[in-house]
């Protein structure tokens, strides 16, 4: 062969070899495994993680920039009077099972919610709706008792998905949703993963085939996945010692983002010597937050006094009306009677930031002559169990994440046991205002109340820190809902 029939050979060769493929699988790492996969029976935000608008869709969804957008309704009317919400719904749209989404779907999903006996930990949500028709497969009319300023914006959260009657009681073990990935398999204490509905109404929009979420509870675990390969993306790593490392390292993306997660140390308001706001005062006063958030999260993080987020446009700083102040603490405990010293104990989830939280904490407790004992605590079984349910604990620690709960403080049952009707008549106005500057105004002044009454010891704002690697793409930077959507994630080639 002549060497210019060789050369040609060669370049034939190699044009015909085919170029790589951009990769479609993902493995996300999470800190906490679910207990189940259904969103719209229990309260744990791990199940949301895995599950919002990746297994279930709702009518409407909050995107990454906390804006209502359509999903399984494409467009709505409100009534002049604001009691009236008409929803026109995709059509074609089907569930993992095959069976047929329309208006029934929708009627039974916010039926089921609301009902008396319904678990949902969300049903706030649901408590203005008076009546729900269907007139036809693609209209659902829902008709309300009083104006909700928030109500399309709460239909996006995780606990108002869209559910079948045929398949709801069994989506905590084997989910059936609309959404773009369908579940295959859960090895529990390890990993659920999901594969690429075939079905979608939206499938050209979904770049992966398969998705796995891998639970890995060490935060030295985890920094060791992401290195090794093992796994590929950590929306929120809880190692903030090590972000730096990724920071500097052009094989990852690290972003320090945000969450709605309000991190607060809970006072049980039922308890002696708790339902003492002399007390409650005292132990906010013993708090050094800037400390707090350098400690436990190396600067990450924003020191609040109120449990309200300060993404939120109505958001106020209340860390001044509880201040860092030693003196003044050993002067109210001695005032409420517990001048030479208290002993009381803190129940601690594993989570890295509440253990360390936790630890600080009791130190600045100590300053003031309180004897902090920490109790660690499985989370979620047993914190849920303990805390939660039975409300057998004196403080706590943990971080919730859902946006706009500062309702939470209004529900006498909730695991804090704080009772206040200016705080209950302040939200409830707010609730029922549609006129944003005046609803943001009443927000302000629920801030107030809690920051001045202390029902929870007020920490920090917890960081979104995202970890992947530097060839994926589209996923979110900040969680304005707690979720790792990968609707829209795709590798770069």
């Amino acid at each position: 062969m002549t060497k210019r029939l060789l050369t040609a050979a060669l370049l034939l060769s190699v044009s015909v070899i085919p170029a790589f493929a951009a990769k479609t699988s993902l493995v996300v790492g999470m800190p906490i495994e679910p207990p189940g996969l259904d969103p719209t029976v229990a309260a744990p935000v791990a199940i949301r993680e895995v599950t919002w608008v990746n297994l279930y869709e709702g009518l409407v969804r909050i995107d990454r920039a906390g804006k209502v957008q359509p999903l399984l309704a494409k467009s709505w009317e409100v009534s002049p009077d604001g009691l009236t919400y008409t929803f026109r719904l995709q059509e074609g749209v089907k569930f993992h099972d095959g069976s047929t989404f329309d208006s029934a779907d929708v009627k039974f999903a916010f039926d089921r919610a609301r009902d008396p006996k319904s678990t949902n930990a969300q049903k706030q949500i649901f408590a203005p709706i008076a009546s729900i028709e269907t007139p036809d497969p693609a209209t659902v009319v829902i008709k309300l008792k009083e104006t909700s300023g928030n109500f399309l914006y709460y239909l996006g959260w995780g606990d108002a998905v869209i559910v079948a009657p045929e398949t709801a009681a069994g989506n905590a073990a084997n989910p059936v949703g609309t959404g773009p990935f369908k579940f295959k398999s859960w090895t529990r204490g390890d990993r659920v993963e999901l594969v690429r509905n075939p079905d979608y109404w939206q499938k050209d929009k979904i770049k992966l085939d398969n998705v796995t979420f891998r639970f890995i509870s060490d935060s030295q675990a985890q920094v060791a996945a992401v290195k090794a390969g093992d796994v590929d993306a950590f929306p929120n790593l809880a190692a903030p010692e090590l972000f730096a490392e990724f920071q500097k390292d052009s094989r990852f993306k690290a972003v320090a983002g945000n969450t709605e997660g309000e991190t607060v140390a809970g006072l049980n308001s039922a308890k002696k010597p708790f339902d003492d706001v002399r007390v409650r005062r005292a132990l906010m006063h013993a708090v050094d937050r800037k400390a707090l958030v350098e400690g436990a999260y190396s600067g990450f993080g924003q020191p609040i006094g109120s449990f309200f987020s300060p993404n939120h446009p109505a958001f106020v700083d209340t860390t001044n009306i509880v201040p860092y102040d030693v003196e003044k603490a050993k002067a109210l405990l001695k005032e409420a009677g517990y001048g030479n010293g208290l002993s009381i104990t803190i129940k601690s989830p594993q989570m890295a930031y509440a253990s360390r939280s936790a630890e600080l904490l009791s130190a600045m407790m100590a300053e003031v002559g309180v004897d902090l004992k920490i109790v660690p605590t499985e989370f979620p079984a047993k914190w849920i169990e303990e805390v939660f349910k039975n409300k057998d604990y004196d403080v706590t620690i943990v971080s919730h994440t859902e946006p706009l709960d500062i309702d939470i403080f209004a529900r006498d049952s909730y695991y804090f046991n704080y009772k206040n009707d200016k705080f209950k008549t302040a939200l409830a106005e707010a609730a029922k205002t549609t006129d944003e500057k005046a609803r943001y105004a009443k927000y302000a002044e629920a801030q107030k109340i809690l920051a001045e009454d202390v029902p929870a010891l007020f920490l920090f704002q917890l960081p979104k820190l995202g970890v992947w690697n530097a060839k994926v793409q589209g996923l979110w930077e900040n969680s304005p809902i707690p979720s790792n959507d990968v609707t829209e994630v795709s590798w770069t080639e």
